[in-house]
C-alpha cells in the first residue's frame, strides 16, 4: 500500500491555494477536522513539516515548494487517467479548471468564453485568478494554474504560446480635450498626459515595444494605474490619454464618453494567447475549454 493518497495531495494544494486549513476545507467540502488530519498524516509520512505559519496563514516552506509542483503532476494525471478509463460517464461529473488571465481578457473577454463553454459541458467549472501578464506567466510556470490566458508576447521561454483571438489598441480620450482638438502627431503625442497601465502589464509591454522608440521616452507627467478600466475612467473624466483595448472600450465609444483619437500610427494590434506548460498534457475539460476560447476568437474574426 503507499503511504501517501491522492486526497492528502488534493488538500494539501488546497491549502497552498487558499492560505488556511479552514479555507480548504470549504473548498474540497470536508470538516475543518478532516482537513487538518489529512495534511497532519501527509506530513507525518514524509517525515517533515510543509507550511510555516504566519499570523492566520500557513505558507509554504521549502519543503513544500518542493512538493507543490508533483502534487499538482500528480493530480493532472490522476484526473486524465480517470478522464480516459471512464469518458461515458465523465462527461457529467462535475470538473474544476483553474485557470488565470490578463485583466482585459479574465474582465472582457472570458466571460463570453465560460458562457460559450457552459452551454457544452455544464459540469465544467472555473476557479478564475486575474492578474497582469507577468503574474500569469508567473502561476502557469509555478504550477499554481492549469492554463493561462495573455496579451502580447510571452517573456517566458519555458512556456507554450498559442494565439487565439486578435485585439486592436486604440488611442482615446474625453471628448472636447485638448488632445481630440489640436490632433496626434508625434510632436503632441510627446507632450501628452499620458495614463499607464503598469510594468508587466501586456498592453504597456505592447505600447513600449510599438509607440515607445517613436515618442524617445514617456513625458514626465505621465501616471500609473494598476487596472485598464482605471485608466478609462480617468480618461473620460479628461485627466490624459490612453491606450486600451477595443473591447474594453467600445461601451465608452459608444456612450460617447470617450473619442478614439486621429493618428498617423500605424494600427496597434496584439494576439491573446494562451500558455501552458511544455510537459503539460490538456485533459478532456482543459480542451473543450482551448476549443472554446478559439470558437470565440473565430466569431470575432468572422464579425471583423
Amino acid at each position: 500500500m503507499l503511504p501517501m493518497t491522492l486526497r492528502q495531495m488534493e488538500v494539501f494544494t488546497a491549502v497552498v491555494r487558499h492560505g488556511s486549513t479552514v479555507a480548504a476545507a470549504g473548498a474540497l467540502g470536508l470538516s475543518q477536522s478532516a482537513t487538518s488530519a489529512a495534511l497532519q498524516q501527509l506530513e507525518r509520512v514524509l517525515g517533515t513539516t510543509l507550511f510555516e505559519r504566519q499570523g492566520r496563514a500557513l505558507v509554504l516552506n521549502a519543503a513544500g515548494r518542493t512538493l507543490l509542483p508533483q502534487a499538482r503532476n500528480l493530480l493532472e494525471q490522476a484526473q486524465h487517467l480517470a478522464l480516459s478509463v471512464g469518458a461515458a460517464n465523465a462527461s457529467t461529473q462535475p470538473v474544476r479548471l483553474h485557470l488565470a488571465a490578463s485583466s482585459t481578457i479574465g474582465n472582457h473577454v472570458l466571460p463570453l468564453v465560460l458562457a460559450r463553454l457552459r452551454a457544452t459541458h455544464p459540469h465544467i467549472n472555473v476557479d478564475l485568478r486575474i492578474g497582469n501578464t507577468e503574474q500569469v506567466e508567473h502561476a502557469v510556470l509555478a504550477l499554481e494554474v492549469d492554463l493561462g490566458l495573455t496579451e502580447g508576447p510571452c517573456r517566458t521561454p519555458a512556456l507554450l504560446r498559442q494565439p487565439w483571438y486578435q485585439d486592436e489598441l486604440l488611442l482615446v480620450a474625453r471628448p472636447g480635450s485638448r488632445w481630440t482638438q489640436n490632433g496626434c502627431d508625434i510632436a503632441a503625442l510627446r507632450q501628452a498626459h499620458w495614463l499607464l497601465r503598469e510594468p508587466g502589464s501586456g498592453t504597456r509591454e505592447v505600447l513600449e515595444h510599438s509607440l515607445l522608440p517613436l515618442l524617445q521616452e514617456w513625458p514626465s507627467t505621465c501616471s500609473t494605474l494598476g487596472s485598464s478600466e482605471a485608466i478609462a475612467r480617468c480618461a473620460a473624466l479628461g485627466l490624459g490619454i490612453g491606450c486600451l483595448s477595443r473591447v474594453l472600450v467600445q461601451p465608452w465609444l459608444d456612450r460617447g464618453e470617450l473619442v478614439i483619437l486621429p493618428s498617423l500610427l500605424p494600427p496597434l494590434r496584439r494576439d491573446f494567447a494562451l500558455l501552458q506548460r511544455p510537459a503539460h498534457t490538456l485533459t478532456a475539460p482543459l480542451s473543450a475549454f482551448v476549443q472554446a476560447c478559439h470558437a470565440h476568437g473565430q466569431l470575432h474574426q468572422d464579425q471583423n
